[in-house]
């Protein structure tokens, strides 16, 4: 069940880089944020396994700016056996590390507009829970909000690769999307997961920025909220934090 109420945050950084997938050797940023990045920024800010994140539209605030950079890079997969980077060959080069041109996006800022998507309602798990609730009766804001304001989240959000990290905060109601169409073409919407686990990436196509903004209202969103993923065994160490953690969110929405 798609819960019509929409939250915003704001999300800023020097750099960021959106790889597109179809270019294998050097990395090329898409000309803006993916839908997948910016469900990746709320997931860190607030996950549950309650509820998933369907984002609506993403605005595009500043002006787009490419620029080039050289990176580090390893040119092997990583496997089970670790990879040392500084392991030499015979000749005394790198035998892993490589350096790689990347073409990134420098100085950008968006805000992302979401709405939660529930599979199943419960009364201790209602929408309100996470984003509050707007007008005369609202009492204390949701989990989310009070996260954003305070700056808080459960890793750092970070802006298509771990290196370009994220501000977040809320919008101040001054923002406007950039007067700019910005033709895609084809886009990276997300990884889809069936019953099995098996990863399916998810395109879609003839895509656009128009004035701004980039409507991620589409079908691929509706397969998303359908899109399954494993939980780790109820008694591991993972399981155990995420209870502990939630337990601690309760306490402070019940204050």
């Amino acid at each position: 069940m798609l819960d019509n109420r929409i939250v915003k945050v704001k999300v800023k950084g020097d750099f960021a880089c959106f790889t597109r997938p179809d270019l294998k050797v050097e990395r090329m940023s898409y000309p803006c944020m993916t839908p997948s990045a910016a469900r990746g920024v709320l997931d860190s800010i607030l996950w549950k396994p309650e509820f998933q994140w369907y984002v609506r539209r993403i605005l595009v605030l500043s002006p787009l700016k490419f620029c080039t950079i050289k990176r580090n890079e390893i040119n092997s997969k990583q496997s089970r056996t670790p990879i040392v980077v500084d392991e030499l060959d015979s000749l005394g080069k790198p035998k892993y590390r490589a350096q790689r041109n990347s073409v990134i996006l420098r100085g950008v800022a968006y805000i992302i507009e979401a709405s939660i998507y529930q599979r199943q309602v419960s009364e201790r798990n209602k929408p309100e829970k996470y984003i509050g609730r707007k007008g005369v009766d609202a009492d204390h804001d949701g989990i989310f909000i009070r996260r954003i304001k305070k700056g808080q989240c459960w890793r750092r959000p970070y802006l298509g690769v771990r290196e370009f990290s994220a501000e977040f905060m809320e919008p101040d109601g001054t923002e406007t999307p950039i007067k700019e169409t910005i033709p895609i073409g084809s886009m990276l919407f997300d990884i889809f997961y069936d019953a099995n686990g098996k990863p399916e990436p998810l395109f879609f196509h003839d895509v656009a920025i128009r004035n701004g903004i980039l409507n991620c209202e589409v079908p691929e969103n509706d397969k998303m909220m359908q899109s399954s993923h494993f939980q780790p065994p109820i008694d591991s160490e993972t399981s155990a934090l995420i209870y502990e953690l939630n337990q601690q969110e309760e306490r402070e929405a019940a204050l």
